[in-house]
């Protein structure tokens, strides 16, 4: 016989495969069950990133003795009586998994009560009740996970560093304290507070928590309700954005969910106000009938299929369009005095509440006081302190290039494109060339972008520690889950000159940086670095300086409409020739383009 019925504990360890992929799987289906009994207090208490300790406490329904057993059977479930139920699924679990699958990868502990009489005590390891006792009759829930993945070894071997697992359950902990505002979350990390929400309802004041104060400041209100859908949230103005989609935070009935329609929905939404590579930072409520979405499609239940998918991207598209169309979205740029240092907490802030009558966008408000100051800007200097920025000038004078002496003309050198003579130019846009093999159009502005690209490229290549102070130091809000890694990654961020100083909770500032980081763009380069630790667990400098090089060469090349001498033709040929690939930008546009002499006496019939 070769078919036979695998044993209880080996499918439930299958099982566990799917539901329970690292520490924060157990995190989200211990948080989701208290969710589920109606807890206005959710604790969760973790040792060493979950994985020698997670222990979630609620003040929920609780169970009866007689429930608390049936609770580690496969697919026992309080929440689906009949195949109709799966239609309408009004709860966070409904599958029966999670805690048949936590408890046969660990050793759990179990305490609840429904408040009425004594509670009940359960120890299970490896799936199996070990232990029974009477609890006290505390209302609510109780459950330690130790020792996970102890019976699988060969899990943990795919367990990443600590910081790594931490920052996944407090990215979860994010979205869960987005999607339920009115209850009270409280994490402990190793005995230190990590994350704590108030409860009061408030979802802007949860944004300000979970992303901070200035990001909270540039949030804009979002409703719009159809026969099909509601939706309400904040959409962060255009100039608040991130490197990826991981900032859009889209909660279907109270479900974070990844769906990729949706994040297109919203960066639609935004139409041509992004910044190209750019996401925008958004948290998103939809509210539908439970009919329209189903959420059995994975055991996980971050994925989901809509039934009017096409109708639901139009509306979240239109809703953010219609918002930002109703908003005057001049950036306004602050520049912060840095004072003594403070800790901010979650009490220093106070948001008021919409109107409920006419949907007014919510007036922000802090007790917080700050002072800023206005400073008079000053020009971009280069890398090379000798390169200085150039002022405009009427058409045909020679800025960009130094006058060149006629025995250079006449010095041809072995380069990837031949010696080009300039004739002229086109729409102050284009370089007219020709040799003995034809003619020439060459993109003034693509070819010194390749130009400079090359240039600030090797410069920054060069290994330098070299710092300079900031005449205005920069100031960062993170958020949990950043601050986590700054201060994980810290030696490695202070090995490339990176110095984050603490200036309150969540908050550090920035007194100085690489000489090579381009002028003006700090803030962005620095994001992008914390951004690359999150994603890659390590700082990739030559990823950052290529974009810092293509940066700076887009920013200080000529532009269209720019009108050169035939000197200036002919020196940015000449520069171009030098470069080790000038046939395209850095963007990847072409630079040259060729037309041979045959193919020019065919165009005018002078060749069959």
């Amino acid at each position: 016989m070769k078919i036979k019925q695998m044993p209880t504990e080996l499918a439930n360890k299958i099982a566990a495969g799917e539901v329970v992929e690292r520490p924060a799987s157990v995190v989200k289906e211990l948080v989701e069950n208290s969710i589920d009994a109606g807890s206005t207090f959710i604790k969760i208490d973790l040792d060493e990133a979950g994985i020698t300790r997670i222990k979630v406490t609620d003040n929920g329904d609780g169970m009866t003795d007689a429930d608390s057993e049936r609770a580690f059977l496969a697919h026992a479930t309080s929440k689906i009586n009949n195949e109709m139920d799966l239609f309408h699924v009004r709860t966070l679990g409904f599958r029966g998994e999670a805690l048949a699958s936590i408890a046969a990868v660990s050793k759990l502990t179990l305490k609840t009560s429904t408040g009425e009489e004594a509670g009940t005590i359960l120890a299970l390891e490896g799936g199996e009740v070990v232990e029974r006792n009477k609890s006290d009759a505390r209302k609510g829930t109780e459950i330690t996970v130790e020792q996970l993945f102890y019976n699988t070894p060969a899990r943990l071997k795919y367990m990443k560093s600590l910081h790594t697992e931490l920052g996944h359950i407090t990215d979860l902990l994010n979205r869960l304290a987005l999607s339920y505002p009115e209850i009270r979350f409280e994490a402990i990390h190793n005995g230190r507070t990590l994350f704590k929400t108030s409860g009061s309802g408030d979802l802007l004041q949860v944004i300000a928590q979970v992303y901070g104060m200035s990001v909270a400041r540039k949030m804009l209100p979002v409703h719009h309700e159809s026969l099909d859908y509601e939706i309400t949230g904040y959409i962060a103005r255009p100039e608040v954005t991130r490197a990826s989609r991981n900032f859009i935070s889209t909660i279907i009935n109270g479900r974070y969910i990844k769906n990729y329609p949706l994040a297109k929905a919203v960066i639609d939404g935004y139409h041509t106000m992004l910044t190209i590579g750019k996401f925008p930072l958004v948290v998103l409520k939809i509210n539908m009938d439970p009919i329209l979405v189903d959420v059995n499609v994975h055991p996980t239940k971050l994925e989901v299929r809509f039934s009017k998918d096409k109708e639901l991207y139009e509306s979240v598209k239109q809703t953010i369009r219609t918002a930002l169309r109703q908003e005057t979205l001049i950036p306004e740029i602050e520049y912060k005095q840095p004072q003594e240092k403070q800790h901010l907490t979650q009490e220093q802030f106070i948001f008021s509440t919409p109107k409920e009558d006419n949907k007014q966008p919510v007036q922000k408000e802090t007790i917080i006081k700050e002072t800023t100051r206005e400073i008079e800007p000053f020009p971009m200097e280069s890398v090379e302190q000798q390169e200085e920025a150039l002022p405009r000038r009427q058409p045909s004078e020679s800025d960009y290039f130094e006058p060149i002496q006629k025995e250079e003309m006449e010095a041809p050198r072995k380069m990837r494109i031949p010696l080009i003579y300039p004739i002229g130019q086109l729409h102050g846009t284009y370089i007219l060339g020709q040799n003995e093999e034809g003619f020439y159009m060459i993109d003034q502005h693509a070819a010194q972008e390749r130009i400079k690209y090359e240039f600030f490229r090797d410069k920054l290549g060069q290994p330098a520690n070299d710092s300079q102070q900031l005449l205005i130091p920069l100031t960062f809000e993170f958020s949990n889950q950043e601050a986590l890694f700054i201060e994980a990654y810290k030696e490695d961020l202070e090995k490339v000159g990176l110095y984050f100083e603490p200036f309150g909770e969540k908050t550090y500032i920035i007194r100085s940086c690489p000489n090579w980081f381009p002028k003006g763009f700090e803030e962005d380069v620095i994001r992008d670095i914390i951004e690359q630790i999150m994603k890659d667990e390590k700082i990739n400098i030559g990823r950052i300086r290529e974009e810092a090089a293509i940066m700076m060469a887009c920013k200080r090349s000529i532009k269209a409409n720019h009108h050169l001498t035939k000197d200036d033709m002919f020196r940015l040929i000449e520069d171009l020739r030098t470069t080790t690939d000038p046939f395209t930008c850095p963007h990847g546009r072409p630079i040259i383009i060729h037309f041979s002499s045959y193919e020019l006496e065919k165009m005018f019939k002078r060749s069959m």
